[in-house]
């Protein structure tokens, strides 16, 4: 057996077993998915979230999204955004260490500009608080976010080369939690919003612990605290996430567990960032583009990589628990990062569908934790780990594989989910339920492969059946402007008198949505 054989049957076969849980039961079960309808957990609202970030020079993102001739959001933006259904949407990422959240509120013709220091070029502030909330409101997700927490620790933007500070202290935090939230706020009548935004969702910075220079986890645990006492004395309502990933490599620590252990009780959410999805092997067939003469391999290899996805929720999972903390799971950002850094074409095709169809499967698998996540950035103009892409200079906005499959799962999507009793190994899915609506999201991890199996559940006669599938012939299809509906999941009926069980054929490297009426 060569290294392509090995890395594709075993990769299917740790996927498979990761997919459900359960292993099937017996043979007779080897092709049924069988659910059991007692509910487990509420599925969060905002499992499925998107996150935008002004990108300076590397991608025109937020501006490009502005339509300057009306001094509005682009309409195609706000069209295809609704389309995709996001619970939530954070403004942060690392534009949070330097933003100062007066400078994008108030009359437009005084904002000063921002020097963007880690993406390069000036922001103009054209998008503020109001802009941001006001396009949450019209695409019916819950605003999220991120305050300069300090910078981070990073001192640098203390003294920048214009000889600004551009740390923010608790103090402008809760002053934000106030302009937001308080219903007397003189500052936002005085900017003409005389009802107040109700901002529930804040994170205390952004990657806390990646890189050098920023806080030690003693550092950023008090800041945490010392933060989210400020912030919720303005207003106690408010939800906060702080920050429980790991500084240094694997063998580390999480800080999560230390985190709750002394800043639990001020605390909803702790977060951390589904990075590092790169390559693993130093000859992988993701790199360049050698994956266009070995795509079955970069199918085999991007499912090796949804594994690490369950191994670092799980290990949050058992950090949380360890310290016998309530506290919800926030996967605030997340992508796969192959090479070119955030460009590569393959982000465009479908090889890279079921990867994003898994890691989405995993965190609602996981809902009674995760309540908070994402599988790509947002919106932007060339960045292709994004979701979300705005044609430039004009052009209709169109999702990339990663948002067809969060939008496909958010649509067709129960309030709870529940457990499979047994599940095709070379499927991976995630169950749900709404009263008496049944929800599955499938992924058939087979590349060349189609698989039938029975659907069921346990005690329930099944009276009727749909499908919305994104399966496309050829496993390479790609998105761009020109062909923006390629991955439109196609609906189909299940046929069948009503009965226990009914039957599907997922196709080959297919992501499907499947609801039932009971």
């Amino acid at each position: 057996m060569n290294r392509r054989e090995f890395l594709r049957d075993n990769v299917a076969l740790s996927a498979g077993a990761l997919a459900a849980s359960v292993l099937p039961s017996a043979a007779s079960d080897a092709q049924r998915i069988v659910m059991d309808p007692t509910p487990q957990f509420e599925i969060s609202p905002h499992l499925y979230m998107q996150m935008m970030e002004p990108l300076g020079v590397t991608d025109s993102s937020v501006a490009a999204s502005w339509d300057y001739q009306t001094d509005d959001w682009r309409s195609d933006f706000i069209e295809t955004t609704r389309d995709l259904a996001p619970g939530c949407v954070r403004f942060g990422g690392l534009v949070s260490r330097y933003y100062k959240w007066r400078e994008g509120v108030g009359q437009v013709s005084t904002r000063p500009p921002m020097r963007n220091h880690v993406w390069g070029g000036w922001e103009t502030n054209r998008v503020g608080t109001h802009e941001f909330v006001d396009f949450c409101r019209r695409v019916d997700a819950e605003p999220l976010y991120c305050v300069n927490f300090m910078s981070d620790g990073h001192t640098e933007f203390a003294h920048t080369h214009e000889g600004q500070n551009r740390t923010g202290d608790a103090q402008e935090a809760a002053d934000w939690v106030s302009y937001a939230n308080d219903p007397d706020n003189a500052d936002r009548k005085r900017n003409g919003v005389a009802s107040p935004y109700k901002i529930q969702l804040w994170q205390l910075g952004n990657e806390t612990s990646y890189g050098q220079g920023g806080f030690s986890k003693e550092e950023s645990i008090q800041h945490t605290m010392e933060f989210a006492r400020a912030m919720k004395q303005r207003d106690p309502s408010i939800h906060l996430i702080g920050w429980g990933d790991r500084h240094g490599g694997p063998a580390e620590p999480l800080w999560a567990g230390d985190l709750v252990r002394q800043a639990g009780e001020h605390l909803d959410y702790v977060a951390i960032h589904m990075m590092g999805q790169h390559p693993r092997h130093p000859d992988s067939t993701l790199i360049g583009r050698r994956w266009e003469a070995t795509p079955e391999q970069a199918w085999g290899e991007l499912l090796e990589l949804a594994n690490n996805v369950e191994r670092r929720v799980t290990e949050l999972e058992q950090a949380l628990a360890g310290a016998s903390s309530p506290a919800g799971i926030a996967i605030t950002e997340g992508h796969l990062s192959l090479p070119p850094n955030n460009t590569s074409p393959l982000l465009r095709e479908w090889l890279t569908g079921v990867y994003h169809a898994r890691s989405m499967n995993i965190y609602q698998r996981h809902g009674a934790r995760v309540k908070i996540a994402t599988a790509a950035d947002f919106n932007g103009t060339r960045w292709t780990s994004n979701a979300l892409l705005v044609p430039v200079p004009r052009g209709r906005s169109y999702l990339l594989p990663a948002g067809s499959v969060m939008r496909l799962f958010k649509r067709h999507n129960g309030t709870h989910g529940v457990a499979l009793k047994s599940c095709p190994a070379d499927l991976d899915v995630a169950a749900s339920r709404a009263g008496g609506r049944y929800f599955l999201h499938v992924a058939n991890l087979n590349y060349g492969r189609a698989v039938e199996a029975s659907l069921a559940v346990d005690g329930v006669m099944l009276r009727a059946g749909r499908t919305f599938a994104i399966a496309p012939e050829n496993l390479r299809e790609y998105v761009d402007q020109d062909r923006a509906d390629v991955f439109v999941p196609v609906e189909k009926a299940i046929s069948g008198e009503p009965a226990q069980e009914l039957k599907w054929r997922f196709p080959a490297g297919s992501v499907t949505a499947v609801e039932l009426e009971s």
